[in-house]
């Protein structure tokens, strides 16, 4: 009986540890840090060591069918919904960084940083920045 009781102790610890230690992996509703207004929902996985991100759906039926028209390269005039945002970060510490993010509506790429909020792992800071020059986004999570 003792056995079993300390087993269920230990998976319980273990439990307990893995929900206060989220990931950024999953879906996140983008919100625009000058308006405020849900944009849309970014799918962020891991691949290879690294995170990456792509618009999955947009919230506002108008642009759904946008393209990336300021965009470079073989993004210029490729659909938003389906392309691929993030790219290449790498996990140092809490943060994410050492990639880039794409802004689709400037068409322009930023060095990017991401990290979960200390206290809301359901809320992630989005930071794109050009030396000492920067925006953040609070993204949220979605269930």
């Amino acid at each position: 009986m003792k056995k079993r009781t300390f087993i269920y102790l230990v998976l319980v610890c273990i439990a307990v540890q893995f929900s206060f230690a989220q990931s950024v992996v999953g879906k996140w509703k983008t919100i625009d840090d000058e308006t405020g207004e849900a944009k849309s929902i970014v799918e962020i996985y891991e691949e290879n060591g690294k995170i990456y991100g792509k618009v999955v759906d947009i919230l506002n039926p108008a642009k759904r069918d946008g393209l990336c028209e300021k965009c470079k390269g073989d993004r210029k005039n490729k659909p938003v919904l389906g392309m691929q945002i993030i790219n290449g970060l790498k996990k140092d510490d809490d943060e994410y960084k050492g990639g880039k993010i794409l802004d689709p509506e400037k068409g322009k790429e930023y060095k990017c940083k991401i990290w979960l909020d200390s206290d809301d792992k359901n809320k992630l800071y989005v930071r794109g920045y050009i030396a000492f020059l920067y925006r953040t986004q609070n993204w949220y999570r979605v269930n």
